[in-house]
């Protein structure tokens, strides 16, 4: 159950990606600054149906997030709940769309039972701090949050066409509640994914996280719909133990 705790870490898709956080100080000091085409999906609300395996424990549950772009600023919002717990994680994500794409002023992270963390992205000072610890990092351009590194991802995706390929690897800076990692995602292919009664079969195309070599990170599988203006399908978390969360698109309302 302790585990199930840690990996509803962020909410929907920021669930996932949250979970996925991990990697030495000497990583973090790697912080690439990479400059892309992006095309941002419409603005949804999407629910998710949650199924996880945590030390012989099945558990079911139901994710919502609230994506939002307009006027040039954007906001997403996401909140997880697991029966008989209740809700786990309420995190969100806010900020400005600049010529990097999604550009985060600040990251929200509510957890069961802790107390609120914030990232704030100072963009007067050029500068990432945080509520909790006294780490910092350098503005470059193109730094995510946990949250929006997923919609940033997807916007990338509907941006890059045939780029978006199997063995292509997508780096980024992300910001976590109290430090910062790169992450490289990696395509794997596309594949029918089982969604929701309301959606059927759909095709995807399969990213992953996997850990960096001799690491015990988690892996993040995400499937990403073309079909469905590439939001997230279906998202896996799986630890070294084998344990897993896994979500499922229910369903979509665009706004």
């Amino acid at each position: 159950m302790k585990n199930v705790l840690k990996l509803a870490g962020a909410g929907t898709f920021a669930v996932m990606v949250s979970l996925a956080a991990g990697g030495s100080a000497a990583a973090a000091e790697e912080h690439p600054a990479i400059k892309r085409p992006f095309d941002l999906p419409p603005s949804a609300d999407l629910t998710y149906s949650i199924g996880a395996r945590q030390r012989g424990f099945n558990l079911s549950g139901e994710a919502t997030l609230t994506w939002r772009m307009n006027d040039s600023k954007y906001s997403i919002n996401a909140e997880s709940r697991v029966a008989l717990l209740g809700k786990l994680t309420e995190n969100r994500s806010t900020g400005i769309v600049d010529n990097w794409g999604l550009a985060p002023t600040e990251y929200y992270d509510k957890r069961f039972r802790k107390d609120p963390t914030t990232a704030t992205f100072d963009r007067g000072d050029k500068t990432i701090t945080f509520s909790d610890g006294d780490k910092s990092y350098p503005i470059k351009g193109g730094e995510q949050d946990r949250v929006s590194v997923s919609w940033q991802l997807v916007a990338v995706a509907r941006a890059a066409k045939d780029k978006f390929k199997p063995g292509s690897e997508w780096q980024f800076f992300v910001v976590g509640p109290r430090d910062a990692d790169p992450w490289t995602f990696r395509v794997v292919g596309r594949e029918k994914v089982q969604a929701g009664a309301s959606l059927g079969e759909v095709e995807a195309v399969h990213v992953m996280r996997a850990p960096p070599p001799g690491s015990k990170d988690q892996t993040l599988d995400i499937w990403l719909a073309p079909g469905h203006e590439w939001y997230p399908v279906k998202l896996r978390f799986t630890d070294s133990d084998r344990d897993y969360v896994e979500q499922t698109l229910e369903k979509i309302v665009k706004k």
